[in-house]
């Protein structure tokens, strides 16, 4: 099975903190395996021939109301994850067998009222977050459900000096 085409992104507060949204998983089978670990950074699909970085605005808006934003970095590689067992064949409607990633780095120039996950588009987005919050980008491979915990990884790594320049 192939890897599904995605873009992930990381946005930072003045503070250096990233945004996280806590993801709604009634009847989603990609995260029927979270066990209590809901909080992710925005990711989506890419569009048949959408640009990386024009879907990763996309993403951002659809899924929190966020476009003031600013272009920090690139991570330099795509960034790979496998599904678990449990929802091969069930999550992404069974056609693939985890994600293909290209993260980006953004710094967040809105003011916080901008934030809206619950009716993103002013409604025009289906909800994906139920909830959200600004954390340390060190802390986030603890919060995402296990089996993205290795990309989560990669991502902290790819953007590490990003919250020293906020300081």
């Amino acid at each position: 099975m192939p890897y599904r085409d995605c873009v992930g992104v990381a946005v930072f507060n003045p503070a250096g903190e990233v945004f996280v949204g806590h993801r709604q998983s009634e009847g989603d089978p990609e995260q029927s395996a979270q066990r209590g670990y809901a909080w992710q950074m925005p990711q989506g699909g890419i569009d048949a021939g959408e640009d990386p970085l024009r879907a990763a605005l996309r993403e951002l808006y659809e899924e929190t109301n966020i476009s003031s934003v600013s272009l920090l970095a690139e991570a330099p590689e795509w960034i790979y994850y496998d599904l678990p067992d449990e929802a091969l064949g069930v999550a992404f409607k069974g056609k693939y067998r985890g994600q293909r990633q290209r993260w980006f780095a953004f710094a967040f120039t809105g003011a916080e009222q901008e934030i809206d996950v619950e009716t993103p588009g002013g409604g025009k987005f289906k909800a994906e977050f139920n909830a959200w919050r600004w954390e340390k980008l060190s802390r986030t491979p603890a919060l995402i459900v296990p089996f993205k915990r290795p990309a989560y990884e990669k991502v902290v790594a790819a953007f590490a000096d990003i919250p020293q320049r906020f300081s």
